[in-house]
Formats: C-alpha cells, structure tokens, sequence
C-alpha cells in the first residue's frame, strides 16, 4: 500500500513539472544512505548536470562525518548550484518526487537556493 501511494504522489507531481533546457529540472532522489540531484532537460531526455553522494566527486568534498543526513543533503544542493552556474543555469523547477518538502529535501532545496538557483 506504501509503495502504491508514493507512486501516485511521484506522478501526481512529475505531471505538472517539465523542464526544458533553458529551466531543467531539479530531480531530488534521497535513500537512506545517499542523496542524488540531477538536471534534466525533458525535450531532449537528458541529464544536464548530476550530483550524489554516491559519485567518485563526492569522495573529495563530501561531509563524510556528516552528523546529519541534512548536512549531506546541503551540501548536495551546493554542488548542482555549482553545476548549474557552470551550465550558466540560474532558474530550475523542483522535483521532490515522492517526498514532502521537509527535512533532507528541504535542506538540499535551501542551500541551492542560497547558492544562486533560483524555483
């Protein structure tokens, strides 16, 4: 029943989302161990920039000590901001898929915010 729920609330919110490559879109998928982000251009099916805890990349900067979940989440979104720019991107439609906008989803989607994404 759990599983059949969250597949309605992922299509219910992906069916008002679309991203082009002007404003992709931010889809946010969050496991209980890793985080990933991704930019997505829905025209073309492609994934314009990509971050996770799970990446080599992360290995570098991720906070492997992190106390928090929330603290990798955060730093997830400052790296797809840092991403974006780079792809001279500045305005995204938010994904969150299945989950409420709370906690891990909300961290990742403030901290994207402060570092200049703009949805």
């Amino acid at each position: 029943m759990k599983t059949a729920t969250k597949i309605l609330r992922r299509k219910r919110v992906r069916a008002r989302l679309h991203g082009t490559s002007q404003i992709p879109r931010l889809s946010v998928h969050i496991s209980s161990r890793h985080i990933l982000a991704q930019l997505i251009n829905d025209d073309a099916s492609t994934t314009l920039a990509f971050v996770s805890t799970v990446a080599k990349t992360a290995s570098k900067g991720a906070p492997k000590t992190a106390k928090t979940m929330t603290d990798k989440a955060a730093w997830v979104g400052e790296q797809i901001a840092a991403q974006g720019k780079t792809a001279k991107i500045s305005q995204v439609v938010f994904d969150r898929g299945e989950r409420a906008y709370h906690g891990r989803v909300q961290a990742l989607a403030e901290a994207a915010r402060k570092n200049g994404l703009k949805f």
